[in-house]
C-alpha cells in the first residue's frame, strides 16, 4: 500500500476486550505539537518554544477526548467541548454528535478541513461522523465493530481491524501500526479504553 497523508484521524469501536476512542494528529504545517492530560480530558497543545503558532492557526490547540461517566468523546477540534457538553446536559450521542458539527461546522482554514468526531459508549455502542464543504454523514457503530475516519481523503468512515486490549495499544495502535502504519507524518497521538464500564487513558508523543 502506498504511503498517504490523511491529516487528523479518530477511531472508535469496541472488541472482546473492551471499547475504545483513539485520535491522532498528523502534521506537515503544524508538527510542534504534543498530547497532554489534563484531569479526565487530552488536550492538543504546542510543544515548549512553539506557543505562539496559535497565532497563526487558531485550530492547532483544543481538547481531542473528553470522557462523561461511561461515554467518550473524542474529536480533531474545539468540538469535543460542545458534544461533551450536551451529553453532559443529557442529550443522547448522536445528536450530541451530529448538531454539534452541524452548528460548528468544518474550518474555515486554507483548506475547509473537515471537523470529525466519535462518541463511544463503554458497551460498544458509539457513533462517528464527520462534516465538510459539502455535507454532513454521522454512522452508528455497533459492540464489536471499529471504524475510523479522517479529514484528507479517506473522509468517509471506513472498517478498521483494531486489535488492542487496552488505552497504551490503542494509543500505539493509532500511531504507527495496522493500517495507520501506511499515513504519513504522525505526530501524537491518544486514546481512551473502557473494560468493565470504566475508562482509562493515554498518549503518545513523537519526541518520546
Amino acid at each position: 500500500m502506498a504511503e498517504e497523508y490523511l491529516g487528523r484521524i479518530v477511531s472508535v469501536g469496541s472488541n472482546d476486550d473492551g471499547a475504545y476512542a483513539s485520535y491522532r494528529v498528523s502534521s506537515r504545517s503544524f508538527p510542534n505539537r504534543k498530547s497532554i492530560l489534563n484531569e479526565d480530558k487530552i488536550a492538543i497543545v504546542p510543544t515548549e518554544g512553539s506557543e505562539e503558532d496559535i497565532y497563526k492557526n487558531i485550530y492547532i490547540s483544543y481538547n481531542c477526548i473528553d470522557i462523561i461517566n461511561d461515554i467518550c468523546v473524542v474529536t480533531n477540534g474545539s468540538h469535543t467541548d460542545i458534544i461533551a457538553g450536551k451529553i453532559r446536559e443529557g442529550m443522547n450521542m448522536r445528536d450530541a454528535l451530529a448538531l454539534s458539527l452541524l452548528a460548528m461546522d468544518y474550518e474555515k482554514d486554507d483548506y475547509n478541513t473537515p471537523r470529525i468526531a466519535g462518541v463511544m459508549r463503554a458497551d460498544g455502542v458509539g457513533y462517528i461522523g464527520i462534516i465538510t464543504v459539502n455535507g454532513i454523514e454521522v454512522k452508528k457503530v455497533n459492540p464489536g465493530e471499529a471504524f475510523y475516519i479522517s479529514v484528507y481523503e479517506h473522509d468517509t468512515p471506513r472498517e478498521v481491524e483494531y486489535d488492542v486490549s487496552n488505552a497504551v495499544d490503542a494509543t500505539n495502535y493509532i500511531f504507527d501500526q495496522g493500517v495507520f502504519k501506511d499515513f504519513t507524518h504522525p505526530v501524537t497521538s491518544c486514546a481512551a479504553f473502557a473494560q468493565d464500564g470504566m475508562w482509562t487513558v493515554a498518549y503518545k508523543n513523537i519526541k518520546e
